[in-house]
């Protein structure tokens, strides 16, 4: 009797498009989850075991199209797989569903709130978001946990992710200069945590507070007729 392996039998992430060549009509569908990834960057920068996905194909069938989130993230996976980096999340080789998906609602509406549902809802995802800017008269951020098969939506603003350990929300911010709502991962406690661009800025200002006390004891000094060279 022949004996095979059936992963030997399907297409690889190497052999299947990595997007659904689809663009993004509109930019924070782009700049919205890759703040969420570059925060997860800083915050988990020692952990090797997520992985964060940016507008890329999750396969959950070799004989059907990709779902391509906005962006996803996965645990317990290996961040970095080699240097050439994933082309695409290929479910029946990695092993392991995403514990999140985004949804960021554009313009062109593509069944966020309908179809999207509930194929993450059969593929068994256990947290749904999908933001909506312009929403008015309904909550902007919905998060929905998948509950006895169905997804139930949460309350609150951020919303704490037990199995993932993070909180999710939305507040009013800067990134890459511009200022408007954005999304942010947020503690236990419900306090945000900082952007690449804030750390660099509370560095840089330490940095300067520094050079300031340095300046100003010198100057004391001097008047103390102690020239602050001399210490050096």
């Amino acid at each position: 009797m022949l004996n095979y392996n059936l992963l030997y039998c399907l297409p690889s992430s190497e052999e299947l498009p990595d997007s659904d060549e689809t663009p993004v009509d509109n930019q924070l569908q782009h700049l919205i989850p890759g703040l969420l990834e570059a925060i997860l960057a800083l915050l988990w920068a020692n952990r090797g075991d997520w992985y964060f996905g940016v507008d890329m194909g999750i396969y959950a069938n070799p004989n059907e199209a990709a779902i391509v989130p906005d962006g996803f993230l996965s645990l317990g996976v290996h961040r970095f797989i080699d240097e050439d980096l994933r082309l695409s999340y290929v479910l029946w080789e990695e092993k392991v569903l995403p514990r999140l998906v985004l949804e960021v609602v554009s313009q062109t509406y593509r069944g966020e709130y309908t179809k999207n549902k509930e194929d993450y809802r059969e593929l068994g995802i256990l947290y749904y978001i999908i933001y909506n800017p312009r929403r008015r008269r309904q909550p902007p951020l919905e998060v929905y946990q998948l509950i006895d098969d169905e997804y139930q939506l949460l309350s609150g603003n951020p919303v704490w992710l037990a199995e993932i350990g993070l909180g999710i929300g939305r507040e009013r911010g800067t990134y890459q200069g511009i200022t408007r709502e954005w999304l942010y991962w947020y503690d236990e406690n419900g306090q945000r945590f900082s952007t690449p661009e804030e750390r660099i800025s509370a560095a840089e200002m330490r940095a300067i507070s520094a050079e300031r006390r340095a300046e100003i004891l010198a100057e004391r000094l001097r008047l103390l007729g102690i020239n602050p060279d001399d210490l050096s």
